[in-house]
């Protein structure tokens, strides 16, 4: 956000920086997706810490946490990050900015849903 910040101070800033940074969000993002896969797979065969299987879980009331997270946390993230770096290759960097303020809060909040997901069900996606 502080880079972010200073595109709108200095619009004449070299925007390589700043698609720098959103492919090594993207990246990372990527990672986040396979392990939550992994996870996934792997919880399958384990009972939660409600004693439920994962499958009655996302499937129940309680399961809506997960859903979001997986919606803000990291379906968000990914296309408003495609978003971003379509915006910031013709150099709109204010734009870009701007949608990076908005992927920085879908993540902020699918980090605090997967906590909660976490400390209720023991399934850390």
């Amino acid at each position: 956000m502080v880079l972010g910040h200073w595109y709108l101070v200095l619009p004449s800033l070299e925007v390589s920086h700043l698609q720098r940074l959103v492919r090594y969000h993207i990246v990372t993002l990527a990672i986040r997706i396979v392990i939550l896969a992994i996870v996934l797979v792997v919880a399958r065969e384990m009972p939660l810490a409600t004693g439920q299987s994962l499958v009655r879980y996302v499937s129940s009331v309680g399961g809506i946490f997960f859903w979001q997270r997986v919606l803000f946390g990291l379906a968000a993230p990914a296309v408003l990050s495609y978003l971003t770096w379509e915006t910031a290759k013709i150099r709109s960097t204010q734009s870009a900015t701007g949608i990076l303020y908005v992927d920085f809060f879908t993540v902020v909040v699918g980090e605090m849903l997967a906590n909660y997901v976490l400390l209720s069900t023991g399934l850390a996606v």
